[in-house]
C-alpha cells in the first residue's frame, strides 16, 4: 500500500506536521478496524505519505472493504469545516517484495508506488476539490478480490484508466468512497463490459484497449450497447451464429433507441419485414 498526501509540498510546517499526524492516526485506527496489529504491517514513511507492506495471511477484501471504509471515514470527519482538508491518493497491489536493511523493494513496490503518482489520480483530486480520498488498485488486484465484491466492496464503482510513466504501462481501477464513480480526471477510460456482479472487466484485445493508442469508451461503459434490430425467434431447431439467426423469423423491428432502425425494416419505406 503506498499514501501521498495531496498538495503537501505547499503547506506551511504546523499545517504538514498536523496532516501527516492525522494520516498516521487515521491509518492506524483502520489497521486496528480489521485486526491488523502493528506486527503484521511493516510502514515505512516517506515525508507526505507512506509505503506499507502487510503479512501474506491479511485478507486483501479485508483492506478493499473495511480498511478503506475507515480510512474514508476518518479523513471525512478530519475535514468537516475546515478549510485546508487533508486529502490522500492511496493505491494498493499485491505481490511478493524483500527488505533489504534499507527498505522495501520488488516489483510490486514499483507499480503501487506509480498507480499512487499516476496522472489519473492526480486528476481525479484535481477534478472536483470535495473528493478526500482517490483509491487506486491494480488490475490484478482488481480482478481477483474486488470483483467479487463483499462488505464495503463495490466493484461497479470502480473505472479503469491506463497508467503510462517511467517503465509501467498498466490498467489500474480508480474509486472514490462514497461516490458511484470518480471524477473524470481528464484521461481517456479503458473500454470495459460488464463482469460478474455488476462488476466491470477492463478489455484487453490489442493496443485498442489502451488509453495510450486512441482507446475510447461510452461514459457508462458498463450498460449495455444499443442495438438497431430487435428480432423475434419461434420455432424449432433454432441456430444462432453470429450475427445469423436461422429458424422461424417472425419479426424484426427497430428498438426505441434506434429511431432509423423502423425505416429499415417497414416494408412500405422499402425494408423488409419477415
Amino acid at each position: 500500500m503506498s499514501a501521498d498526501i495531496m498538495g503537501s509540498g505547499r503547506l506551511g510546517q504546523r499545517a504538514k506536521l498536523r496532516s501527516r499526524r492525522v494520516m498516521y492516526e487515521v491509518f492506524e485506527a483502520a489497521f486496528d478496524a480489521v485486526g491488523v496489529g502493528l506486527e503484521q504491517v511493516h510502514l515505512e514513511d516517506r515525508g507526505d505519505g507512506v509505503l506499507a507492506a502487510l503479512a501474506p495471511h491479511v485478507p486483501p477484501s479485508a483492506l478493499v472493504g473495511l480498511w478503506l471504509e475507515e480510512v474514508y471515514q476518518g479523513v471525512r470527519e478530519h475535514n468537516a469545516g475546515l478549510n485546508g482538508p487533508l486529502r490522500l491518493r492511496i493505491a494498493m497491489h499485491g505481490g511478493p517484495v524483500a527488505h533489504d536493511g534499507r527498505g522495501l523493494v520488488g516489483r510490486a513496490v514499483d507499480l503501487t508506488c506509480r498507480l499512487c503518482d499516476s496522472a489519473p489520480a492526480r486528476g481525479i483530486l484535481a477534478a472536483d476539490d470535495t473528493v478526500d480520498v482517490v483509491f487506486v488498485v491494480s488490475d490484478a488486484l482488481y480482478r481477483s478480490v474486488v470483483v467479487d465484491g463483499g462488505r464495503f466492496v463495490e466493484p461497479a464503482h470502480y473505472r479503469p484508466y491506463a497508467v503510462q510513466m517511467k517503465e509501467t504501462d498498466e490498467v489500474a481501477w480508480f474509486h472514490v468512497p462514497g461516490r458511484e464513480q470518480p471524477p473524470v480526471p481528464g484521461g481517456t477510460p479503458v473500454p470495459t463490459q460488464r463482469g460478474p456482479a455488476g462488476a466491470r472487466r477492463a478489455t484487453r484485445d490489442g493496443a485498442g484497449a489502451r488509453a495510450g493508442a486512441g482507446a475510447t469508451a461510452r461514459a457508462d461503459a458498463g450498460t449495455p450497447w444499443s442495438t438497431k434490430y430487435a428480432i423475434t425467434v419461434n420455432g424449432h431447431n433454432q441456430i444462432v451464429d453470429g450475427a445469423e439467426v436461422h429458424g422461424n423469423v417472425i419479426g424484426v423491428h427497430g428498438t426505441d433507441d434506434a429511431p432509423d432502425a423502423e425505416a429499415d425494416a417497414d416494408p412500405a419505406k422499402g425494408g423488409r419485414d419477415e
